[in-house]
């Protein structure tokens, strides 16, 4: 009977979070009647779970629910999330707050760790920044590959007074391409902006890239291209929900685990 509840919170949560992560990404939208069908479900089920296996396990569910709903809060109102990754966060720590061994038994890994045992969506969280990370990591080998097959510098005017730290996130979270190109595909998010000066054109770069105003710096950079006062290609990144990194992070802790936990078991020999 266990393992049946198990397979239905498994089930249940990936066919939301799917779903979730696909409409994020299609419209970067996703409707809260997702987290109010998701959240009641995960709940019951969990605390039946709970009623017929080990009632007395039901404070740490309720301590992992708290610590996961705390964090996701936090994360969201320092910027670092987005609302629906949030109540993913919080809809996860009432499906699975521990890993499924009456279903899984063990990952892939052969080991569960410390998290996944009594925190299990802080793994999922873990995994997913592994993720995004791997994707800095490629876009950082895509720069570096342009700039040595166009020879061009990778910012150019008043870019390069940027910051550092600026040019870091710029190099690791977007690539150069065609004003054209952003323009016609709203996923594309412009990294940089001009303004009009006495002087001309000044450019600077966007670190940050948001919806709002998104059309309007299109517009200034498609104009001064134009108007032959920047390139046309320019930075814009594309922007991956992090919930799609969240679903896949889920997928691969209930598969092979947690990977932060098998990295320091693997450095530590």
């Amino acid at each position: 009977m266990i393992w049946l509840i198990e397979a239905a919170k498994i089930f249940s949560t990936l066919f939301f979070f799917i779903y979730a992560s696909y409409s994020d990404y299609k419209t970067r939208e996703v409707s809260n009647s997702v987290w109010i069908l998701l959240a009641p479900t995960a709940f019951a089920l969990t605390f039946a779970e709970l009623f017929l296996s080990d009632f007395s396990a039901l404070h740490l569910f309720g301590l992992c629910f708290g610590l996961t709903a705390a964090f996701a809060i936090v994360l969201f109102y320092a910027g670092g999330f987005g609302g629906a990754d949030a109540k993913a966060l919080i809809c996860l720590g009432l499906a699975l707050p521990f890993y499924p061994q009456g279903l899984l038994s063990t990952p892939l890994s052969g080991d569960i760790s410390p998290f996944m045992q009594h925190f299990f969506p802080i793994t999922v969280f873990s995994n997913s920044i592994i993720l995004a990370a791997l994707t800095a990591v490629y876009l950082l080998i895509h720069n570096l590959l342009w700039r040595r097959k166009t020879g061009r510098a990778f910012f150019e005017g008043e870019q390069k007074s940027e910051s550092i730290g600026k040019k870091i996130l710029v190099l690791l979270t977007g690539y150069k391409v065609s004003i054209e190109k952003v323009k016609a595909k709203w996923h594309l998010y412009p990294m940089e902006d001009v303004e009009k000066t006495q002087n001309g054109i000044k450019r600077k770069l966007v670190v940050f890239p948001k919806d709002e105003g998104r059309n309007a710096i299109v517009e200034r950079l498609e104009e001064a291209v134009k108007n032959g006062e920047i390139p046309e290609k320019v930075w814009a990144t594309p922007g991956l929900p992090m919930l799609i990194f969240i679903t896949a992070g889920l997928v691969i802790a209930l598969v092979y685990g947690d990977l932060v936990w098998n990295m320091i078991r693997f450095l530590l020999g």
